[in-house]
């Protein structure tokens, strides 16, 4: 995967998840031309307690985003 079409994965994955952003995903191809990023980051709760994110993308290699799943 190109740094253009990471940059566009992250971009795109840090206005919908603002506290991944500045995350530095690690990336691993898959089978067919796609590629897992995989950012992790903590987000505050109301009650004050810290809950962490990850936020897993398959993208293709041109930057689209094919899947996107996040878990706290």
């Amino acid at each position: 995967m190109d740094s253009g079409a990471k940059n566009r994965v992250c971009s795109s994955v840090y206005l919908q998840f603002p506290e991944v952003r500045g995350a530095n995903p690690s990336v691993s191809s898959l089978p067919g031309d796609k590629y897992q990023l995989i950012f992790r980051g903590k987000a505050k709760a109301a009650d004050g307690k810290i809950i962490p994110r990850t936020v897993r993308v398959t993208a293709n290699e041109e930057g689209k985003i094919l899947k996107l799943t996040t878990s706290r």
